[in-house]
């Protein structure tokens, strides 16, 4: 299988590039700058490089860098931002602080005509967000592009088939960002796109077969997309072997465990254990209110639940996980193996009674871990569903946590999104925060003093970034009415307008 190595030097859209590459059919992966040699990419026999960007200045000393004799090895490089710098900077170029002509934002780019640039317009919009720039080119590049402040904007090094931007060509900003990639993985790297879903299905159930032949599984399922993807897989795999346990934690939206029960019961006919664990957590979490602390609370019940239901149905060697790419990356592990001895991803503990974790999708973006769940026959309204947290409510409810509080939230988020979804609002997440503010309200000429629910939506292309979403004046009056008259404990709501960044998309 051909691959692009993402070679990470600390940027904020090292996933984004990844998941660009993927998106024209090819698989890419990232390795931390540090964390993979100049001998394993050789072994690796990757068809391209791309230097992602970074926060740093790469004449700081502290700042990361990498053996130059990468850019001798015959495989095609493209440097992104600092990777830009990077490459200039290895090659013998000299880098400089841009001063009072930084750039930031949206960004007038004027390219020159060449394989990188194939089909893009001479004149074309890009994202910039540089402080340092490339005021000497090293020997043997010329410059391919520039913009009004910035006059290295590209570079290239034709024979050895080098490239560097200053812009960002994953982001949606840059107008041609995508064919930009698209010419650098194609043109230059000559890739053929064999990155097909339905090969990544077939591979995965026969590795499954064989590794987990005669062994007994059990699959972690929330009812999530991942895990139900997850799960799907390995049942495919190994059959009755496998026992999903579903845990009710007593923090999932209105009839959410009912419909996970109903699916996997009755439509994949797989041995399904639901566990309602509602006064263990709820005993856990007591008085908890750091978000952090609910998390890991929550991950470790989970496996201890896990656990004693392993022993229930005689003691299974395996657990499956819906663990995909960005949490892999998020962690900080680096580690590609898909069955492994621990896992400390979302806050499970270090030392836990199984073998080891299955972990089938944890090469893929969640797009991708979508369209395998399309392909799998998993009903559209389940693939396609909201994100949800693993800790659920937990992290939806400010402060600590009750059943009371659990009830009304859930209510109110039911009604958040049946208004939205009877309106066709296009949203790619929403759903409804129980703060920890209570106010003075009056209800038929009576005093109440009730929590106040925020409500939350958000219009995204990759949720690492996130604009509020315009709900129309009309929808939102309506929910606050229903909300109000319908969940007794509540007698305020506020809608959240607030992008990613500053805010996260959750508020814990």
């Amino acid at each position: 299988m051909e691959k692009i190595l993402v070679l990470d030097f600390g940027g904020q859209y090292d996933l984004l590039i990844a998941r660009r590459v993927r998106e024209q059919g090819v698989y890419a992966e990232i390795k931390p700058y540090n964390k993979i040699t100049l001998d394993e990419i050789k072994e690796e026999g990757y068809k391209g490089i791309i230097f992602t960007g970074g926060p740093n200045s790469v004449y700081d000393e502290r700042s990361p860098h990498y053996d130059k004799e990468i850019l001798d090895i015959g495989v095609p490089v493209l440097g992104i931002c600092y990777g830009h710098q990077l490459t200039a900077y290895m090659a013998g170029g000299e880098i400089c602080s841009a001063g009072s002509i930084s750039e930031y934002g949206k960004t007038d780019v004027y390219v020159n005509k060449c394989d990188l640039f194939n089909d893009v317009p001479e004149k074309s919009v890009c994202w910039m967000s540089h402080t340092d720039y490339v005021k000497q080119i090293p020997d043997g590049f010329e410059i391919i592009a520039h913009t009004d402040n910035c006059p290295c904007a590209a570079m290239a090094d034709f024979c050895r088939r080098i490239y560097g931007v200053q812009f960002h060509p994953e982001v949606t900003h840059t107008e041609y960002g995508t064919k930009i990639l698209y010419n650098f993985i194609f043109a230059v790297c000559g890739c053929k796109g064999d990155w097909k879903m339905d090969d990544f299905i077939e591979k995965t159930i026969e590795k499954y077969k064989k590794e987990l032949k005669g062994r007994r599984v059990l699959c972690a399922l929330s009812g999530g997309v991942d895990s139900s993807v997850a799960a799907v897989l390995i049942h495919r795999a190994v059959g009755d072997n496998l026992t999903c346990v579903f845990v009710d934690h007593g923090l999932l939206r209105k009839n959410e465990g009912d419909d996970v029960e109903r699916i996997f019961r009755h439509q994949f006919n797989m041995n399904l254990i639901r566990v309602n664990a509602e006064d263990r957590f709820l005993i856990k979490l007591a008085g908890v209110k750091e978000p952090e602390k609910k998390r890991r609370i929550i991950g470790e019940e989970f496996i201890r639940v896990f656990e004693d239901q392993s022993h229930v149905i005689g003691n299974a060697d395996y657990l499956v996980q819906g663990t995909i790419y960005p949490d892999v990356i998020e962690s900080g592990k680096g580690d590609a193996s898909t069955i492994k001895s621990h896992h400390n991803v979302g806050g499970l503990p270090s030392v836990m009674e199984f073998k080891g974790i299955v972990e089938p999708l944890r090469e893929l973006f969640k797009d991708e871990v979508r369209a395998v769940g399309l392909k799998l026959g998993i009903p559209e309204k389940l693939v396609m569903r909201q994100p949800f947290p693993g800790p659920g409510l937990a992290v939806r409810i400010i402060g600590d946590i009750t059943k009371e509080k659990a009830d009304t939230l859930r209510e109110a988020d039911a009604i958040f999104r049946e208004e939205l979804e009877a309106a066709n609002v296009k949203s790619n997440q929403y759903f409804a925060v129980l703060t920890d503010t209570q106010s003075v309200g009056v209800m038929g000429d009576a005093r109440t003093y009730g929590y106040t629910v925020a409500l939350r939506a958000v219009t995204t292309d990759d949720f690492m970034t996130a604009d509020w979403t315009r709900v129309p004046f009309d929808v939102l009056d309506k929910t606050s009415r229903r909300i109000t008259n319908e969940v007794k404990t509540i007698n305020r709501v506020v809608y959240d307008i607030t992008s990613k960044p500053p805010a996260t998309v959750e508020w814990e």
